[in-house]
């Protein structure tokens, strides 16, 4: 059994919040017993695995992750390991069915992997083998093309299109016609394709594609030595990792990772988006104080302004996507007043209902709840509404998930006619 299993068996049990007496009574098996197979001193078997699953609920997580389920990973100190990965998965060949938590935990050893391995700048500029400037400003123009596509028509086409992206990305290294800089800008391209794939898994309810992905991505931005790429990705696989029950802290952890790894050499602008997902993952985990303090540092790095060298896959993070993450942060923490108020703030600085679609309609969503908390109920269903219209024609099941989740919400009150002709309208 790998560290990783066995870290993930004993996350899952602690979070539970059971005591060992009370979960071994459960399974069946003695306390003695399962200790040592969460220490590694026991096999997991086929029956230790099923009795964690039906006790902690996981859905037969355990179950196929002892029977191998997922790929073998490929040590990050092997030769070539990051072109093989990249390889594999433009061919198809590394399909990953690990669930949301055995997936959202492996995302904060893929981390820690790329800190260690990443060397800032290690290559140095080099000289092109041909002329390429032409062709790999024309797969980086396809990939910002794609962000805008992912905003405004979801994640379902961009999946495919991102994949095509990489295939050329990996065949173009492979190619051999391209060294030293323009190979790394090649890995860079590669690193934003596969974080692109793995977002849109994610959007999609396929978590361990997702993390599949990001794993490959961080290898591409380590081997080109683009911290700014990889802490990139982090802080998208760290939304995979607190969507993940009990993962908040790791969430947390991830985006540490990338915070470390790119102190004094990222943007303001960079800083408050760390900033603003740490606060994200703080409020998932219960803690609210430090939520406050880090959506205090969102907000004072962007009011230094933007800067010459902010990456173009920044242009999101503005003051009202930082606004929308307090208001996301104030629901989770239960403070429905303090989210209605920066729902209502980041509402008025930017044109979600155009641009955004697919994120407004997750916030409207969220500000929906809040409204009910607060027992207005025509609100509720008036902002429920806004944000089914934002969702049409927008391929997102993580969108279409938190839709459906206020739809749950609010049948205890389907004897209301307003919401019963919200719910009978789909």
């Amino acid at each position: 059994m790998s560290d990783q299993l066995r870290e993930n068996l004993r996350a899952a049990r602690r979070e539970s919040g059971m005591p060992w007496a009370d979960f071994a009574r459960a399974t069946g098996f003695t306390e003695t017993y399962l200790r040592n197979v969460e220490n590694g001193n026991r096999r997991l078997t086929d029956q230790v695995a099923a009795a964690y699953d039906r006790v902690l609920q996981t859905g037969g997580t355990f179950v196929r992750a002892a029977a191998g389920a997922a790929p073998a990973d490929v040590p990050w100190s092997q030769d070539g390991a990051a072109l093989a990965v990249l390889t594999d998965l433009a061919a198809g060949r590394r399909v990953d069915r690990r669930t949301l938590l055995t997936a959202g935990a492996a995302l904060s050893v893929s981390a820690a992997d790329w800190a260690a391995a990443v060397r800032p700048g290690r290559r140095g500029p080099g000289f092109a083998g041909i002329d390429a400037p032409a062709l790999l400003a024309g797969l980086e123009g396809r990939l910002d093309h794609l962000r805008r596509v992912d905003d405004e028509l979801g994640s379902g086409e961009v999946f495919r299109a991102a994949r095509s992206d990489l295939s050329l990305a990996v065949a173009a290294i492979k190619s051999g016609r391209f060294t030293g800089g323009s190979q790394d800008r090649l890995y860079a391209i590669a690193a934003e394709a596969a974080r692109q794939v793995a977002w849109s898994a994610f959007d999609q309810d396929r978590p361990g594609t997702a993390q599949s992905y990001f794993d490959a991505s961080l290898r591409a931005s380590a081997e080109c030595g683009d911290v700014v790429a990889g802490a990139y990705t982090l802080s998208f696989a760290a939304i995979q990792c607190y969507s993940t029950p009990g993962l908040a802290r790791r969430a947390v952890d991830v985006l540490d990772t990338a915070r470390s790894q790119v102190r004094g050499r990222s943007t303001p602008r960079m800083a408050a988006m760390l900033a603003a997902r740490t606060a994200r993952a703080l409020s998932k985990a219960g803690d609210a104080p430090g939520a406050a303090h880090q959506l205090h540092l969102a907000r004072a790095a962007l009011d230094k302004g933007p800067s010459s060298d902010d990456p173009a896959v920044l242009y999101w993070v503005t003051e009202g996507e930082i606004e929308m993450i307090a208001g996301s942060s104030a629901l989770e923490l239960g403070d429905h007043r303090e989210a209605l108020r920066r729902f209502a703030a980041g509402m008025g600085t930017y044109r979600g209902d155009e641009r955004y679609p697919r994120s407004h309609a997750i916030y409207l969503a969220r500000a929906a709840e809040a409204h009910l908390a607060e027992g207005d109920l025509d609100a509720a269903v008036a902002t429920g509404r806004h944000a089914a219209v934002c969702l049409g024609g927008v391929d997102s099941a993580r969108s279409s998930s938190q839709l459906k989740g206020l739809r749950q919400k609010l049948l205890p009150h389907a004897h209301y006619r307003p919401v019963v002709e919200f719910l009978q309208r789909g």
